[in-house]
C-alpha cells in the first residue's frame, strides 16, 4: 500500500495550497472512483455489518486498507509540507503556481481523453464547468467569525471541493475567511476546533460522495466533461501573474495578499519568465511521466 500512501501524500499536499484540489491528483493518479465509491461505502451499512459479520468483514466492504492509506498520506503531507509549500508561496509565488499551472493544464488534458466520445452536449457541460470554477475563483472573499458552528459549517462545504478536481478546498476556505483558521488550529494542534472542523468534513463528504458516485455511474462522461471543465476554470486562479487587489491579515498578524486579479506578464515588475516557463514545463511533464509510471506499474 506503500504507492496508495504517496497518491495520498500528493493529495494532502494539492490540498494545503489555494487554488489546487486534491481530487485532480486522485484523478491523475487512477483513483478517484474508487475513492468516491469507498467513501460512499461508509455508512449505516457498515455498522449492520460490523454487528453481523465482524471487523474484518465490515473493513473489506468499506475498502479500508485503501481508505486508511489515503487519509494517512494526506495527513503526513499536511502536517510536514504545509510550512514548506507556504514559505514557497510567499518567496517563489510566480515559480509554484507556474508549476501548478503546468500539472493542473496536463490534468486536463489526461481527462478530456477519458471521455471518448465528445458532443455537443459533452462540450456544454466542459463548459460549465469551465464557467463556475472561473467564476468562484474570481469570487469576492465573505468572512465567517470562528465559532464552532462556522467551522463545522466550512469543513462541510471545503471537503465537497476537496473531492472536486478544479475547485480547492483551501480556496473555498479562503473565501469563506476561514483558511487561517483552519491552518493555524493545524498548526498549533487545536483538538476542539479540528474536531469540530473534521466533524463538518465528516458529514459532507459522505453525503456529497453518494451524489457523485451516482453521477459516476449513470453519466460517466458527462460527469468527466464537467469535472474537466472544473479544472480548465480553475487556471484563472493559478495564473502566476497577479495584481493584488486587497490583503488580509494572517494568523501571526501580518498583511498578506487575500484577493488577486490575473495580469499579464510584461505588467509585473519582475516577471521571471524564465523560471515560470520551467516551472511550467516541469509540471506538465510530471503528469505524463506519472502516468507512464503507473501503466508499467500495472
Amino acid at each position: 500500500m506503500l504507492w496508495t500512501f504517496l497518491k495520498g501524500m500528493a493529495m494532502g499536499a494539492a490540498d494545503i495550497v489555494p487554488g489546487v484540489s486534491g481530487g485532480t491528483i486522485a484523478l491523475l493518479t487512477g483513483i478517484y472512483e474508487r475513492l468516491i465509491g469507498a467513501i460512499k461505502s461508509v455508512g449505516l451499512d457498515t455498522l449492520v455489518t460490523l454487528k453481523d459479520k465482524g471487523i474484518k468483514a465490515a473493513w473489506q466492504e468499506i475498502d479500508g486498507n485503501f481508505l486508511l492509506s489515503i487519509l494517512a498520506g494526506a495527513a503526513t503531507s499536511i502536517i510536514l509540507l504545509s510550512k514548506i509549500l507556504h514559505y514557497l508561496i510567499e518567496t517563489q509565488p510566480i515559480m509554484l503556481w507556474s508549476f501548478f499551472f503546468g500539472l493542473v493544464l496536463a490534468s486536463v488534458v489526461y481527462v478530456m481523453r477519458q471521455v471518448t466520445k465528445w458532443n455537443a452536449l459533452r462540450l456544454s457541460w466542459l463548459a460549465l464547468g469551465t464557467v463556475v470554477a472561473a467564476l468562484i475563483s474570481l469570487s469576492p472573499a465573505a468572512v465567517l467569525e470562528p465559532t464552532p458552528l462556522s467551522l463545522f459549517f466550512a469543513g462541510s462545504i471545503a471537503i465537497c471541493a476537496m473531492i472536486l478536481p478544479g475547485i480547492s478546498g483551501s480556496f473555498i476556505l479562503l473565501l469563506m475567511g476561514m483558511y487561517s483558521v483552519v491552518l493555524g488550529a493545524v498548526k498549533s494542534f487545536d483538538v476542539v476546533s479540528l474536531g469540530f472542523f473534521a466533524g463538518g468534513c465528516l458529514v459532507g463528504i459522505m453525503l456529497f460522495s453518494r451524489v457523485l458516485s451516482w453521477l459516476l455511474q449513470h453519466y460517466h462522461h458527462a460527469t468527466m466533461a464537467l469535472l474537466s471543465g472544473f479544472m480548465l476554470g480553475a487556471l484563472v486562479k493559478l495564473w502566476p501573474w497577479k495584481q493584488v487587489i486587497s490583503y488580509r491579515e494572517n494568523s501571526a498578524g501580518q498583511q498578506v495578499p487575500f484577493i488577486e486579479s490575473p495580469i499579464w506578464p510584461w505588467a509585473q515588475q519582475e516577471p521571471q519568465i524564465g523560471l515560470a516557463v520551467g516551472a511550467l514545463i516541469v509540471g506538465f511533464s510530471m503528469v505524463f511521466v506519472m502516468d507512464f509510471l503507473l501503466k508499467n506499474k500495472k
